[in-house]
């Protein structure tokens, strides 16, 4: 139980230091590349849980992991991620 407090804590505190909400398309090229969510965390070393959250926007990857994801992906940080009012 304290796990899932402190997981829901990090969340949070997460969105909150972004400034700001962060988009991306992982759950679009994801689908487009034939990954399942379970596959590209294995590629990038996460658990399909974190590419879940990630695609709904719950959890904000650290630069890292939006780094290996956009690698898998072959694309620019730009092009997968992007801070919500900015452009895409």
């Amino acid at each position: 139980m304290s796990s899932t407090i402190n997981n829901m804590s990090n969340i949070l505190y997460k969105k909150r230091i972004a400034g700001g909400k962060m988009n991306n398309r992982v759950r679009e090229l994801r689908a487009r590349y034939g990954y399942s969510q379970e596959a590209l965390a294995k590629a990038v070393g996460v658990t399909r849980q974190t590419v879940a959250a990630i695609e709904k926007g719950n959890y904000i990857p650290s630069l890292l992991l939006a780094l290996k994801i956009c690698g898998e992906f072959r694309l620019k940080m730009e092009e997968v991620f992007w801070l919500e009012g900015g452009e895409k």
